[in-house]
C-alpha cells in the first residue's frame, strides 16, 4: 500500500528524493499496511543530528485500540549521518524545506521518501491548475 502525499506535489517543487526508514509501533505498522495513514500537512525536521517526521496522521489500529494514543505524534525517521548532514546543509543554506512525499512498504519495512521542495507561489499553483485543466479536456477530446 502507498500512501501519497498530493498536496506536497501542489505546493512544492520537488527536487532532490531521499529513502528514509521510519520508527513505528506495531499497531502503527499494520495501519499503515491497511492504508490507513495521512501525510498532508506534515514535514520533517532536523533536531541536532536526527530527523523526525512531525504532524503525520497514523490512524490507530481498528481490532486492538489503544488508550491514549496520539494520531499525530513526531515519529524519528532512520537515515545515514551523512545523509542527515547533507539534508541539513541544504536546507539551511537555501530557502528548501523537507517535505514527506509518499510512505510505501519495501520488503515488509515501512519506509518514507522525503524530497527537497521549493515553495511554489501563487501564481505558479494557478499556472499548474490550468495545465491540468488542458490535459483533461485534451484527453476527453481524444477519447471521443
Amino acid at each position: 500500500m502507498k500512501i501519497t502525499n498530493k498536496k506536497a506535489f501542489f505546493d512544492y517543487q520537488l527536487l532532490d528524493r531521499f529513502e528514509a526508514g521510519i520508527n513505528l509501533y506495531g499497531h502503527e505498522v499494520k495501519s499503515v499496511r491497511l492504508g490507513k495513514a495521512d501525510l498532508s500537512g506534515s514535514f520533517v525536521r532536523i533536531i541536532g543530528s536526527e530527523a523526525y517526521l512531525v504532524n503525520a496522521k497514523i490512524f490507530a489500529y481498528q481490532p486492538g485500540q489503544v488508550e491514549g494514543y496520539d494520531e499525530r505524534r513526531t515519529r524519528k525517521l532512520l537515515l545515514h549521518k551523512k545523509e542527515i548532514i547533507a539534508l541539513k546543509s541544504k536546507t539551511e543554506g537555501s530557502n528548501l524545506s523537507l517535505v514527506p512525499v509518499s510512505l510505501y512498504l519495501k520488503s515488509g519495512f515501512v519506509k518514507l521518501e522525503v524530497a527537497l521542495g521549493k515553495g511554489k507561489k501563487k501564481y505558479e499553483k494557478r499556472e499548474s491548475i490550468k495545465k491540468k485543466d488542458i490535459q483533461r479536456d485534451l484527453e476527453r477530446e481524444l477519447s471521443n
